[in-house]
Parts: structure tokens; C-alpha cells; sequence
């Protein structure tokens, strides 16, 4: 049987036993996402292609870890996401910000759109770009949950950050988010 006919249980079995026909085919259906995804976090193309080749490779190497917990490319995408963020802050010169250090109590409340504000006009290009223009944690924890869909706790972890502080810093991130949208 072809490698590009098995199913992807069947593909890590073969991975797990250095098979790189098998390799090359979970590389060739993955490959595409987890190049958008790098993008996203680091910001150029030939960077995010080099970050997503080391992330295969990371995965490849790492294959027996993996234990069908969770869906392979989730699994595949975290690796994705952790390599992206580690050469984001490594290449940025990102000095992180002690985010317990700045962290405000404050009660969490949902700030309703204002309703001579329509966002509907807005096109998802503005909407990226303006993400992109935020500052680098806000624009972390806004990719991070509303692209990449992982929720606050799975945040928290990546960034190595509390929950609460995860909390706090989407509340704002969100607030400075709809306000740069409403000058738009």
C-alpha cells in the first residue's frame, strides 16, 4: 500500500519506525497549516518556513512522546506554536515584561460594542494588521485565542503566565483591540 493511501494513525506507526516515505507524507498534509501558524507568530515568510521545517523535524524526533492524547495535529501544532514563540522572543530582542509585576486586579466585565460602532465594514486584512500593530503580549494572547482557538488555560501555559494574568491581559487586549478598530 501507498503512504499517501493510509490513514494517520497508520502514518505515525510508520513515522515511529524512522519510515520517512511516511515522514514525508505527514510533512506534505501538515505542512501548509503549521506554515500559516508559524506565520502568524513570527511575522515573515522565510522565517516562519524555517521555524516550521525545525518544528517537523522537533516532531519527528519526538514521535514516540506522542501518546494519541489529543489529535496528532494538535499535538503537531503546539510544537508549532512553542518553536514560533521561542525564535519570535529569541530573534525580537523581546525583553518579556513581568507580567505579575503589572498585573492589576481588576473585575473582569464584558464591554458591550457600542451601537453606533459597525464593525461589519471592516475587512479581516484591517482587522490582522491592526492585531499586528498591538503591542507584543497583546498581540500574543489575541492570536493565540481567537486564530489559533486555544482557550485561556492552554494560554497561560504556553506563555508561561498565571491564568489570572492570562485573563487580564485578554480583557485589555480585547479593549485595545475594539478601540484602534473604532478610529478605523
Amino acid at each position: 500500500m501507498n503512504v499517501n493511501q493510509h490513514n494517520i494513525e497508520e502514518l505515525i506507526l510508520l513515522c515511529k519506525q524512522k519510515n520517512q516515505k511516511a515522514q514525508c507524507e505527514i510533512y506534505n498534509r501538515y505542512a501548509k497549516a503549521m506554515y500559516n501558524v508559524s506565520h502568524r507568530i513570527v511575522k515573515d515568510s522565510h522565517f516562519a518556513e524555517d521555524v516550521m521545517q525545525e518544528s517537523f523535524l522537533k516532531a519527528f524526533t519526538r514521535i514516540d512522546d506522542y501518546k494519541q492524547e489529543v489529535a496528532f495535529g494538535a499535538w503537531l501544532k503546539r510544537i508549532v506554536v512553542n518553536c514560533s514563540i521561542d525564535f519570535y522572543k529569541k530573534n525580537n530582542q523581546f525583553k518579556p515584561e513581568d507580567f505579575d509585576a503589572t498585573l492589576y486586579k481588576i473585575e473582569e466585565t464584558e464591554i458591550g460594542i457600542l451601537e453606533n460602532t459597525s464593525f461589519k465594514d471592516l475587512k479581516v486584512k484591517q482587522i490582522l494588521d491592526t492585531i499586528t500593530s498591538l503591542k507584543y503580549n497583546y498581540r500574543m494572547v489575541l492570536t493565540l485565542f481567537f486564530i489559533e482557538g486555544y482557550d485561556q488555560e492552554e494560554i497561560s501555559e504556553i506563555l508561561n503566565i498565571s491564568y489570572a494574568n492570562c485573563r487580564t491581559t485578554l480583557s485589555r487586549a480585547k479593549d485595545c483591540l475594539r478601540k484602534k478598530l473604532e478610529e478605523i
